[in-house]
């Protein structure tokens, strides 16, 4: 059965997000525009939705899943410590497409680490995309919207195409822009190291 669809209007966005988050509440899975490409969402705090994820995704358990953050004040929800390096990093780039990489918290999901123990945390570019994690009250998953080894979609007719016959609703806010995905760091380290480069240059 495929999955609802719909239309996000930025100026009355509010149905919209209720019906996201009555699906994530349920143990659904929304796809949903970002900055970058559009994601997958479900509540991170809960396991068989994140095994959910892996499964339609076609995910090895052994990669983990980033998620994307409201704002800097949800980090210390997730993680054991903010490096000082990592702290000008959030500074100077978020919002915006860079994952940073943290050691994780003893209470965030083993499948989200992948079992490194650290978890990657964006706050994302788009005012509508954070103005969604808001309603929400927090951070939900952002792996991007297709079968592990596709393409990363850009719209909900992309995304219709790779999952929409495995997800529960998909928000559409129209075509994305973007070429690149997030540029992923490790921000344990001193100095952060670049795990996968993308749409941010931290050396600028």
């Amino acid at each position: 059965m495929p999955a609802e669809r719909i239309i996000l209007t930025p100026e009355a966005p509010e149905e919209a997000f209720a019906r996201c988050r009555a699906v994530i509440r349920s143990g659904g899975v929304i796809a949903y525009p970002t900055d970058t490409f559009y994601g997958l969402g479900v509540d991170p705090r809960n396991p068989r939705a994140v095994r959910r994820l892996f499964e339609i995704k076609g995910r090895s358990e052994h990669r983990p899943i980033l998620l994307l953050i409201p704002g800097t004040d949800e980090v210390a929800a997730w993680v054991t410590s903010i490096p000082a390096p990592a702290r000008l990093l959030m500074e100077r780039f978020w919002p915006g497409p860079l994952t940073l990489v943290f050691p994780a918290r003893s209470d965030v999901l083993p499948e989200l680490t992948g079992g490194t123990g650290s978890i990657g945390l964006r706050v994302p570019g788009s005012d509508l995309t954070r103005s969604l994690l808001r309603f929400l009250g927090g951070g939900i998953t952002g792996t991007s919207a297709n079968r592990t080894g596709g393409s990363a979609p850009r719209s909900a007719d992309e995304v219709m195409d790779a999952v929409g016959d495995r997800i529960d609703l998909v928000l559409d806010g129209g075509a994305s822009q973007a070429t690149l995905p997030s540029t992923v760091v490790d921000a344990g380290e001193d100095p952060p190291r670049v795990l996968r480069p993308g749409a941010v240059d931290i050396a600028v």
